[in-house]
């Protein structure tokens, strides 16, 4: 009775939203008013967390995030490249009986195990392996896919896609790490809940080396900052996208229209997100899976059918990297806007996958780090470069837009685009229904990552 009456209250809320949506269309800008709000706010937040390294003119969160990956990928002899046919077979489920072998089986003794005594660890854990990496998937893979390489792009030209790459590459070493420590620090409450994150692993690994304190500390921090991210460049940044996209499409007007269309947003994602994570998991596990495939299949459908200008493209895009055409900030400017929009889209470093890999079956923390090494190589490798490869051949040399936009912002025949809008116009040389099929990729996009 009580689902039944929520659920009422839910539709009815949604019919007063969208029966208000004329009348919302008429009053003054509510979108403009929020903007103005909060503007003055995102700016300052900004110059604060992607402030230059004192004597340079790369932001710090950028050496840090990259020298990370360097050091890893080193650290643990290319993981990345070495352990990437073991971790598809873990996502496979190649390696489950290990994780889920009988109390006592003598093939799966360990030494220095008393027979009959070996316990299955791996009940202490809430999702698969692959239930895991789809919900931080559903974190990564988002509108930095389609609105970010666009972004990219327009600013640091074909280049930019060189170094985006070469960051998810390096990436894939920063996630085996972040999420090994996820597991492996985790707590399992009585009830079988699993919490974890850097939240644990950095109060309880530090308190193992004698700086409980600072471990703490740092967690704290953690927890607060990731709060103000989740809010930020999670929701805000991903319900915008979907807001604009939904509004250019169906072509709604009045000032208000972004702003009811992510309130409803927020409607369906709350009715996910009050599941927990098993609810979560449930839901992307689906939803993930099939967005990135018809996303990943139209990207295909277009670079097949231009098949004799992929050589070209890549060309540009290699030559471009260490030779950017002029106005584009140099080399160092390509490399910079490259990083930084692959570091958006994959969250390599950020931590936040940590939270939902912790949540897997298995008593091998390792096993969980080597699935989420995939992450930055689906998000970044794969469906990134597809976006890229589009745009470039949809713009050829120069032909549609000019590269180096102010802000991202382009002019497409004589309208100024920019983000997905970009990518839109791209698919819709190619796919009739491009138009329609994009805005359900970025609305799915969306919501699986908020």
């Amino acid at each position: 009775m009580k689902l039944r009456s929520f659920s009422k209250s839910i539709f009815s809320l949604l019919f007063v939203l969208l029966s208000s949506w004329s009348v919302a269309a008429q009053g003054p800008g509510l979108d403009d008013k929020i903007n103005e709000a909060f503007t003055p706010i995102a700016n300052w937040w900004g110059a604060v967390i992607l402030h230059n390294f004192p004597g340079t003119s790369v932001p710090t969160i950028i050496i840090l995030l990259v020298g990370g990956a360097l050091f890893f990928t080193f650290y643990f002899g290319f993981v990345n490249v070495r352990r990437f046919p073991t971790a598809i077979k873990t996502v496979r489920g190649k390696y489950d009986a290990l994780d889920h072998h009988a109390s006592g089986d003598p093939a799966l003794s360990i030494a220095g195990d008393i027979k009959g005594t070996i316990k299955d660890e791996s009940k202490s854990g809430e999702v698969s392996h692959f239930q895991a990496l789809a919900t931080a998937v559903s974190g990564t893979v988002g509108n930095g896919n389609i609105a970010g390489v666009a972004l990219a792009i327009a600013v640091g030209g074909p280049g930019a896609t060189f170094w985006m790459i070469l960051c998810g590459l390096l990436g894939m070493s920063t996630k085996f790490v972040e999420c090994t420590l996820g597991v492996r620090y985790r707590d399992v409450g009585e009830d079988g809940t699993v919490y974890g994150g850097p939240m644990y692993y950095l109060s309880k690994g530090l308190k193992e080396r004698g700086m409980g304190k600072i471990g703490k500390a740092l967690a704290v921090v953690f927890a607060i900052l990731c709060i103000g991210a989740s809010f930020g460049g999670g929701n805000a940044a991903q319900s915008n996208q979907a807001a604009m996209q939904l509004v250019s499409t169906f072509g709604m007007t009045g000032g208000s229209a972004r702003t009811i269309i992510g309130i409803i947003m927020m409607i369906f994602v709350g009715i996910i997100i009050i599941g927990g994570i098993k609810r979560i998991a449930a839901v992307t596990e689906k939803i993930v899976p099939f967005m990135a495939l018809m996303y990943v299949l139209a990207c295909v459908y277009i670079i097949g059918s231009n098949f004799s200008f992929v050589d070209d493209a890549f060309g540009m895009i290699f030559t471009q990297a260490f030779n950017p055409q002029a106005g584009l900030g140099g080399l160092l400017g390509v490399l910079i806007t490259g990083f930084r929009r692959a570091a958006f889209s994959n969250e390599a470093g950020a931590g936040s996958a940590s939270i939902a890999h912790a949540a897997v079956k298995t008593k091998y923390a390792a096993s969980e780090g080597l699935v989420a090494l995939l992450e930055p190589f689906i998000d970044t490798v794969v469906i990134c470069t597809m976006t890229a490869l589009v745009i470039i051949i949809f713009n050829g040399d120069n032909t549609v837009f000019d590269y180096g936009g102010v802000g991202g912002k382009v002019l497409i025949d004589g309208t100024a685009v920019e983000g997905a809008g970009i990518t839109a116009a791209a698919f819709s040389k190619y796919i009739s229904f491009a138009g329609p099929f994009l805005t359900i990729a970025v609305v799915l996009f969306a919501v699986s990552t908020m």
